[in-house]
């Protein structure tokens, strides 16, 4: 029987977007289960001690975009350093995510992250507008009202319940892949996660 991951991320995250397409194939190819939680890291975050992006030294954010774009070469991905619409809320197309998740499966909403992501880092599209979300759900093949389901009591308790469950396992950052209760932070750690799979 194959494992399960827990994958963390916030929506709005370029390390998640770059590693997303691998993750996937790395899951599949290991038979591993998936369970797709999107965390709110501004709740995260003054718990773990990170900073948002505007809040860090400016060396820390200069040596970020320098990384990405050696990231976006070597993955021959597509990456606008300084996209239009970002800083950007992610909360709704999170709570969209765990929508289609609850209402179509986690396949679907995997192929839905990788739109959402691709629509932040690759397309400068505003991922905190509802038609921008409705956009994305009929280039998916969803249906439209995935978006008012998102707007539940029962789809944002779940979003809070994700965001408790990753502070209660310790993450900090965005993509964090956890196995078996051991973390592996960022995507560049997704060589681990597949021997973690391994073993």
């Amino acid at each position: 029987m194959g494992r399960s991951i827990d994958y963390y991320f916030t929506p709005q995250s370029p390390w998640t977007y770059l590693g997303h397409e691998r993750f996937m194939r790395l899951a599949r190819a290991a038979g591993a289960s998936v369970n797709l939680l999107p965390a709110d890291y501004g709740k995260v975050f003054p718990v773990s001690g990170g900073l948002p992006l505007g809040q860090r030294a400016p060396q820390r954010q200069a040596y970020r975009l320098v990384d990405l774009a050696r990231w976006s070469a070597h993955l021959n991905m597509p990456l606008n350093l300084k996209p239009k619409f970002f800083p950007v809320a992610g909360d709704d197309a999170a709570r969209l995510i765990i929508a289609v998740n609850r209402g179509d499966g986690v396949d679907v909403a995997m192929q839905l992250c990788g739109a959402v992501f691709a629509a932040v880092w690759a397309q400068e599209r505003n991922i905190a507008d509802a038609a921008v979300l409705l956009q994305l759900l009929a280039e998916t093949g969803l249906p439209a009202q995935r978006l008012e389901q998102s707007r539940s009591g029962e789809v944002q308790r779940q979003y809070e319940a994700s965001t408790d469950k990753a502070i209660a396992s310790g993450v900090f950052g965005a993509p964090s892949y956890v196995v078996d209760g051991e973390i592996f932070w960022g995507q560049d750690r997704l060589d681990f996660v597949e021997r973690a799979l391994q073993s």
